[in-house]
C-alpha cells in the first residue's frame, strides 16, 4: 500500500455499520481494512466489466477532445 492515503467519509445506514463492524470483528480486521478490501475487489470486478470498459473509454475520448488531443 502507498505511504500516503486520502481520508474519505461514508456514509453508511445504522444497520450496514453494524454488520461492517461484525464482518470486521470476526475476521479480526480493522473496519478500514476490511473497506479497503472490499474496493479494491470492486474496481477490479469494473475493470473486467466489457460494459465499463466501453464507457471508460468513450469518457477519454471526450476528454482528449476537450483539451484538443
Amino acid at each position: 500500500m502507498a505511504t500516503s492515503q486520502k481520508a474519505l467519509t461514508v456514509r453508511l445506514s445504522p444497520e450496514q455499520a453494524e454488520e461492517l463492524e461484525l464482518v470486521a470483528a470476526v475476521a479480526r480486521q480493522p473496519v478500514s481494512e476490511i473497506i479497503r478490501s472490499a474496493i479494491a475487489e470492486h474496481i477490479e470486478t469494473r475493470k473486467q466489466d466489457k460494459a465499463f470498459r466501453k464507457g471508460l473509454r468513450a469518457r477519454i475520448e471526450r476528454a482528449q477532445r476537450m483539451i484538443g488531443n
